[in-house]
């Protein structure tokens, strides 16, 4: 039997979801570093399921906190996502340049030119290539972080078909990219930009629908196991067939919401009690899922010994992941851990809004 409603609210950890963004990490790094051995797999489009998971997850969380609390407070969301976001960031940012500086080419590597960008999160807007190329995708989730929970907050305020109205706000934004921004601009600039957010909206989209009874009900069909195998199954073979099918579909921007839509399909696959569940959620994914922001943001430095050994092909690829893992590792126990605790203790401590209005009536 599929899991209920309450089951699925009453769940704390999706540790699936975790192995899913083990392989997603992984699949970015072998498509940097496999070269044309590894092409088939298609791993340039997995951050876009990073995308999908955060949305769900970001909006999961705060929908849980409504409910719990009777509101989302901004204040505190966004002090966890400081403290979970940034330490690590800059931390890598920071032994990036000092490597790039040591080897004189802060400026050839054109790293000085995105430094102001970078130390802004403005990383999605650098159009060229730098040793931190990769974290554009930061720039894009960082503006969703400040945008979205708002949005959150103050349909929150209508209380009667507040459900209807953020799901509609999801439904026009979709609409609006796919319908208006990439026909208008051909896919380039800032449509191809705006795409990326379309991943983000979905993952919110099943958030949403999966928090409201009658939306769990309409996907529950999904977790038997009997359809939740052939969905995961089934997502493989469209993961190695990308390549054949972004161009009948017109190329990237416009097949960025076909496989943000795949993704969510396969966000419920994965929830489900069962097959799936179980091989995603087993502890070697989980452990590298639990470091997978370290190990996206830390491949670069990882591939510069391994390319002193291997062309890129499979050696190199699992040799960049492997020293990235290990990277991340260090990172998450002396970095990420400390910082996410302290930001839920900074968080915990944030004054109530009774608070501060009884403080203002003194």
């Amino acid at each position: 039997m599929p899991m209920s409603h309450a089951e699925y609210l009453a769940t704390r950890h999706f540790h699936g979801l975790t192995g899913l963004r083990a392989l997603a990490a992984v699949a970015v790094v072998f498509f940097h570093y496999g070269g044309q051995a590894l092409d088939g797999v298609q791993g340039w489009i997995a951050v876009h399921l990073f995308f999908v998971l955060s949305g769900f997850l970001i909006t999961t969380l705060c929908l849980r906190e409504e409910d719990r609390d009777g509101r989302v407070s901004l204040r505190a969301f966004w002090v966890r996502r400081v403290f979970r976001i940034m330490p690590l960031y800059y931390t890598v940012l920071a032994v990036t340049a000092l490597f790039v500086v040591i080897g004189g080419q802060f400026w050839s590597s054109r790293l000085g030119d995105a430094m102001p960008l970078y130390l802004v999160f403005g990383n999605e807007l650098v159009d060229y290539n730098t040793p931190l190329g990769m974290s554009w995708t930061l720039g894009v989730e960082e503006k969703f972080y400040f945008v979205w929970p708002a949005l959150l907050v103050l349909t929150g305020l209508v209380k009667s078909q507040k459900l209807w109205l953020r799901m509609g706000i999801c439904v026009v934004s979709v609409v609006a990219v796919v319908g208006v921004v990439l026909p208008l601009t051909g896919g380039m600039g800032w449509g191809k930009l705006a795409a990326h957010y379309v991943s983000l909206v979905i993952g919110c989209l099943l958030a949403l629908l999966m928090h409201h009874p009658k939306g769990f009900a309409l996907v529950r069909p999904l977790m038997r196991p009997v359809v939740a195998v052939p969905i995961a199954l089934g997502f493989c073979v469209f993961q190695l067939c990308v390549g054949d099918l972004v161009p009948l579909v017109g190329g990237i921007p416009w097949f960025t919401p076909i496989y943000a839509l795949a993704s969510a399909i396969l966000l419920v696959a994965v929830l489900a009690p069962g097959p799936v569940k179980r091989v995603l959620a087993c502890r070697p994914l989980r452990f590298v899922g639990d470091r997978s922001y370290g190990l996206y943001l830390c491949q670069v430095i990882a591939a510069a010994p391994t390319g002193l050994l291997w062309p890129p092909g499979w050696a190199k690829a699992i040799a960049t992941a492997a020293v990235a893992l290990g990277i991340a590792w260090v990172l998450h126990r002396w970095v990420e851990t400390p910082m996410i605790a302290r930001g839920k203790r900074v968080a915990a401590n944030l004054p109530s809004a009774k608070q501060l209005v009884a403080g203002a009536h003194r």
